[in-house]
């Protein structure tokens, strides 16, 4: 993308995971920013305001979509090190989290570290796509920083839920303790990380270089030399943010721009679009029985061939070729009509008024619990996520871009409507936006219903079904998967889809998902 994309007026959308980081983002496109200097704006405020979800310490992807038609994802996410220490000489520690109705086991400390892509990715998509200056883009996360957030309700529930991640180490607790020595900040209270603000001034002045081969980079090495870690200054020096081509599939008529392999999570959701092209779902009442046991029984056939078919074992372009193959993707929906037997992320997604469009995703895991020394920057803790390390914590293979189940998602139908999409949530991402996806284009809904909807997941065998669902859709649901769990409530863990949205007149609309704070501005 070499003819840099300007917004041609100040009209556009956002759509965020959290109020401070929609309206900054909001307030760039009323300066005439276009859609990427916006993304980048509240990717920013979003390492402040929601810490669990998003630092530069972590990892993400950027799906583009410039006026004209081009498009380009940009793959920032983890590399694993380049030289595996052996496990007894890590600090590798197992935590639990607490979903409510879930619980899971993560790994922190500084063996879980992955070689960190955020920051670097943060000044690849500027150099090609942004027109503020850095120094505007990192602005309102600086002053966040400095003068401090009052916790969200949502960003206390998430941090109640790694508890033993933030209060792990002292430097943890110093930032996310309240104030006590094992306590942790609390809803309404104010967040300061002033080192954090200092950092990101001094990125915007200094440029990548102070992370990766500069004096950030010294601490990180130093410390996972002496403390138990993988990274050394040959792995932060060497990573590089890899420009691809993303998936393009056709579904009803609509050119779907889909985040491609080595992540996982838009192979996947384009299997489950091919498996219920040949369904003519519009015929069914939205959120009746039809429609969300067919739905469902297309979550639960992608599972399995995503079994049948190793995918982290294919080489990056063989992996798209090997899941879509006309005939397993026939193999499969021929059994839409038959019952089958038996992490943290953040997304941000904007449209501006020149038809500019970003969907951005990061990932920090849950975090390690090291923060580096000076710095504010909690790394990330993706060597202990057990989603994306399917040969197990010692298995994964050395110098390698990680696997992600992250699918920011582009998406224009042939009426001319436009949408930019995509949701945190683990192995759940891929369901959430293969649900609003069919809400949009099949049925026609607003981003609003559409990310209301209530929502279904299959893992395995099992069937989650989230509450708001027909009383004769919960039997044949019930029906259609006997190993089933009906929640009480709308819970996070079905994702968080932020939708930005335009018409073919160019009038903007979004909706940011309650389930995880979002929040749309319409500028």
């Amino acid at each position: 993308m070499s003819k840099r994309p300007r917004a041609s007026n100040n009209h556009g959308v956002v759509a965020a995971g959290d109020p401070r980081g929609a309206q900054a983002a909001a307030e760039v496109l009323a300066e005439g920013g276009n859609a990427f200097d916006a993304a980048l704006t509240a990717l920013c405020v979003a390492c402040v305001a929601e810490p669990v979800l998003a630092s530069l310490g972590g990892g993400g992807f950027l799906l583009a979509e410039t006026a004209d038609g081009r498009a380009l994802a940009y793959d920032f996410f983890v590399q694993t090190p380049k030289r595996p220490r052996p496990p007894e000489a890590l600090d590798f520690r197992p935590v639990k989290a607490d979903f409510g109705a879930a619980r899971q086991t993560f790994h922190i400390g500084l063996g879980a570290v992955a070689t960190p892509g955020v920051a670097r990715g943060l000044f690849a998509v500027h150099r090609d796509l942004g027109t503020l200056p850095m120094r505007r883009i990192v602005a309102p996360a600086v002053v966040h920083a400095r003068e401090g957030l009052p916790v969200e309700p949502l960003q206390a529930f998430i941090l109640g839920v790694v508890r033993a991640i933030f209060t792990a180490t002292p430097e943890a607790r110093a930032l996310y303790g309240g104030g006590c020595e094992k306590g942790l900040i609390g809803a309404g209270e104010l967040l300061r990380l002033p080192a954090l603000g200092d950092t990101l001034e001094a990125l915007a002045e200094e440029g990548e270089g102070l992370f990766y081969d500069g004096e950030i980079a010294t601490r990180i090495v130093a410390d996972c030399a002496r403390g138990g870690g993988h990274l050394t200054a040959a792995d932060l020096a060497g990573y590089q943010v890899v420009r691809r081509r993303p998936l393009v599939r056709d579904y009803r008529g609509a050119r779907l721009s889909i985040n491609p392999p080595p992540s996982l999570g838009g192979v996947l959701i384009a299997f489950a679009l091919d498996l219920l092209g040949g369904v003519e779902l519009s015929a069914f009442a939205a959120g009746g029985p039809e429609h969300l046991t067919t739905v469902a029984r297309a979550m639960a056939l992608t599972n399995r061939a995503r079994v049948a078919r190793p995918l982290h074992d294919l080489a990056d372009d063989a992996v798209a070729d090997a899941l879509l193959d006309p005939a397993l993707v026939a193999a499969h929906a021929a059994l839409l009509d038959h019952p089958i037997s038996p992490r943290g992320t953040t997304h941000v997604s904007v449209i501006d008024g020149a038809g500019n469009a970003a969907a951005l995703s990061v990932s920090n895991g849950e975090g390690s619990a090291y923060i580096v020394p000076g710095t504010g920057i909690m790394l990330n803790n993706m060597l202990g996520e057990e989603d994306i390390n399917p040969h197990g914590f010692a298995g994964w293979p050395a110098d390698r871009r990680m696997a992600s189940m992250m699918a920011p998602t582009l998406a224009r139908t042939a009426d001319g409507r436009r949408f930019a999409l995509g949701s945190g949530g683990s192995n759940r991402i891929r369901t959430a936006v293969l649900q609003v996806l069919v809400d949009l284009i099949d049925f026609a809904m607003t981003p609003a219903a559409a990310v209301a909807a209530p929502r279904i997941h299959v893992e395995g065998a099992r069937l989650d079904i989230e509450p708001g669902v027909a009383p004769e859709t919960m039997t044949a649901l019930a029906e259609a998967f006997p190993d089933h769990k009906a929640w009480p409530e709308r819970s996070m863990y079905f994702g968080g889809v932020h939708v930005a949205a335009s018409d073919r007149d160019g009038a903007a609309a979004g909706a940011g998902d309650p389930r995880r704070g979002g929040v749309a501005v319409v500028v």
